[in-house]
Formats: C-alpha cells, sequence, structure tokens
C-alpha cells in the first residue's frame, strides 16, 4: 500500500512538473478552465443551499400543519367521545325510563288482574251464599 502511494504521489508530482513546464498560455488555459469549474461547483452548491433552505422550510411547514392537524384530530376525537358518552347516558336514561314504564304497566297489569280475581272471588262467594241460603 505504501507502494501505491509513493506511485500516485510520484505521478501528482510528475502533473505538478508537467505543469510549471507548460508555457505561460498553457497554464493560463489551465486556471481559467480550473477558474470555470469552481464557479459551475460555486453556483451548483448556491443552488443547492437555497433547495436546502426551501425544503427545510417546507419541512417545518409540513410539521406545524401535521401538527395542528393532530390537535384537530384530537379534539374531533375528544367531541366524539363526550357526543358518545351523552349519547349513551340519553340511552340509558331512556332504558331506565323504558323499563320504569314497563314496571308500572306490569303493576298496573297485576293490579287490574288482583282487582278481577277480587270481583270473580266476590261473586263466586256471593254465589255461594245464594246457594247456601237456598239450600
Amino acid at each position: 500500500e505504501v507502494q501505491k502511494l509513493n506511485q500516485q504521489l510520484e505521478e501528482k508530482n510528475g502533473e505538478i512538473q508537467q505543469m510549471i513546464n507548460q508555457p505561460p498560455y498553457e497554464k493560463e488555459r489551465e486556471i481559467l478552465r480550473l477558474q470555470k469549474t469552481l464557479a459551475e461547483r460555486e453556483k451548483a452548491q448556491a443552488t443547492s443551499d437555497v433547495l436546502c433552505r426551501s425544503l427545510t422550510d417546507e419541512t417545518h411547514q409540513l410539521q406545524r400543519k401535521l401538527a395542528s392537524t393532530a390537535e384537530m384530530c384530537q379534539h374531533l376525537a375528544k367531541c366524539l367521545e363526550e357526543k358518545q358518552r351523552k349519547e349513551k347516558g340519553n340511552a340509558d336514561d331512556q332504558i331506565s325510563t323504558e323499563r320504569s314504564h314497563q314496571v308500572f304497566l306490569q303493576l298496573l297489569y297485576n293490579e287490574t288482574s288482583l282487582q278481577s280475581l277480587i270481583c270473580n272471588l266476590q261473586e263466586e262467594n256471593r254465589m255461594l251464599k245464594q246457594k247456601v241460603a237456598h239450600v
């Protein structure tokens, strides 16, 4: 690996020596080419920076929207939960009311049945007394 690195170093030294030995116009041309490459890279970097800032801003905006949406969802979930609780309470109240009505109707029916039974027994008692009186 050291030999490989030494060989690369020698190649670079050779390139440097070639540049030093080049005529001045060749050096100038190489300098212009390198400057142009540098300008292109700087322009690309500036564009990249602008895009990164733009994406960062958009990311922050989307995060705020997501937080807002999550908050709204939580609020709606609480509202739905309260509504369901109220409806359940109303349903429980309605069920209680219906049960009360059923119990009342059952008691009324039982009372009517008892009165009817009493009337029947009284009628039977009256008839038996008539028979006893007849006998």
